[in-house]
């Protein structure tokens, strides 16, 4: 039986409802279906007085909004789309760290842009500003189980496994809805450790899905659990970066019986294209007006010439 995280009780929840299979064709459908899987839950939110959440999937309901994917179960999980996805030629999936949930999915602290939601809307404006017109669709995928920042889970890249999976297989889902987009995953915090295993799972069904992520940007990174960008993507190019005032310097960047996340991403030996990110801290890389938001557009929309790198002496 579900339960709500800590309390044996049944989680009052449903499951998320019958949705269509991923193609060009069933798009509208599965935007459909999803958002009557929100009302859904929005009703349950009132009827327990659950105003975090009810307050959270308001807005999810707003006009113009696109889920590919809702689950309300335990700490929730979603997947928006930003754009015209059936048409773009470029989809970046932007993947969000610690501490991300429904009730963190639009705003956090007065940060929209530190949310996946919010994020992905800031990405899609500077997109459009720097490069007129784009023809680019931004996902903002929650379609994990993000750990809490003060707990064990953030030290192993146990929960980022099960992400990883579920990760290549959205990737997979992604390639039958559009099969000529080209994809960049950009990669926060915790969730540069799903990118990681992601990377590292090796050949499968989807392995075809995978050689599509001609870009992996890496920023705010306590490590990757791979050894080296190489690891990540053998055909994509691997980018990392980090603010100046990111706490996450300070994180032990080592990896001893399965405990840490190993080598850090901005290193020289992890061998990652450093971008430069500003002066900013751990929540402030998809700020608005922000270096490194610049750079993390360059690398959404597969223009590298775009992204200014770090000479290192």
């Amino acid at each position: 039986m579900l339960t709500t995280t800590g309390t044996g009780h049944a989680d009052p929840y449903a499951p998320p409802l019958p949705a269509p299979e991923l193609a060009p064709s069933t798009l509208d459908a599965r935007y459909a279906a999803e958002r009557r899987s929100i009302e859904a839950a929005l009703r349950t939110a009132h009827e327990i007085g659950d105003r975090e959440r009810a307050r959270a999937l308001g807005g999810f309901l707003r006009p113009g909004r696109h889920f590919l994917y809702f689950d309300p179960r335990d700490r929730g999980r979603a997947v928006e789309v930003v754009g015209d996805l059936a048409r773009a030629r470029r989809v970046a999936v932007l993947v969000p760290g610690a501490d991300t949930t429904l009730a963190t999915f639009d705003d956090r602290a007065g940060k929209p842009w530190s949310t996946p939601g919010g994020g992905a809307r800031a990405l899609y404006r500077e997109a459009a500003r720097t490069e007129p017109g784009p023809d680019l669709a931004v996902v903002a995928w929650l379609g994990y189980a993000a750990p809490r920042t003060f707990s064990g889970d953030v030290l192993t890249d146990e929960r980022a496994a099960h992400g990883g999976r579920e990760l290549r297989r959205f990737l997979g889902g992604l390639h039958e809805a559009n099969p000529r987009a080209s994809v960049g995953l950009l990669c926060h915090s915790y969730g540069s450790v799903v990118c990681g295993r992601a990377g590292l799972e090796g050949r499968g069904p989807e392995a075809a899905a995978w050689r599509r992520v001609t870009d992996i940007a890496l920023f705010g990174s306590p490590g990757t659990a791979a050894w080296s960008a190489y690891g990540l993507g053998r055909a994509a190019r691997v980018w990392a970066g980090r603010g100046a005032s990111d706490w996450m310097e300070d994180v032990p960047h080592v990896r001893v019986l399965g405990l840490g996340l190993g080598p850090d991403p901005v290193s020289p030996e992890f061998g990652a294209r450093v971008f430069q990110a500003g002066s900013g801290g751990h929540s402030d890389y998809l700020a608005p007006g922000s270096p490194s938001l610049r750079n993390l557009a360059g690398v959404a929309l597969g223009r590298p010439d775009q992204v200014t790198q770090v000479t290192r002496a």
